[in-house]
């Protein structure tokens, strides 16, 4: 089970850090988000160990993902936040796959909804 949190309204330029709790530490993980009229799309993801991260050229060298020590979190640290990053962002799970195939990922969280004003 996936828990993601942390979303909210920030000023353009600002910062949020989402975090995505699961009971599933040895599960590989990513972001995704959808913003209204769009389609989901990926943002992010992160190998089980945490060793290997993959990243949308639209967040490159903004966003950072991570997970804690005992890998049961999930982060995203949002920075730089541009208007166009409002969305609801989902967190996802999946044993075997890691990667920017929504369709692959096997276990969704609830979104969180971020929202970035101009």
């Amino acid at each position: 089970q996936l828990q993601a949190s942390g979303g909210g309204l920030v000023q353009a330029g600002g910062s949020l850090r989402l975090s995505c709790a699961t009971s599933s530490r040895n599960y590989h993980m990513g972001w995704f988000r959808q913003a209204p009229g769009k389609e989901r799309e990926f943002v992010a993801a992160i190998s089980w160990g945490g060793g290997t991260t993959y990243y949308a050229d639209s967040v490159k060298g903004r966003f950072t993902i991570s997970r804690g020590i005992t890998r049961s979190t999930m982060y995203l640290q949002m920075n730089s936040l541009k208007p166009e990053d409002t969305a609801i962002y989902y967190c996802a799970a999946d044993l075997k796959y890691i990667g920017n195939s929504r369709g692959r990922y096997e276990y969704w969280g609830q979104g969180t909804l971020v929202t970035v004003s101009s």
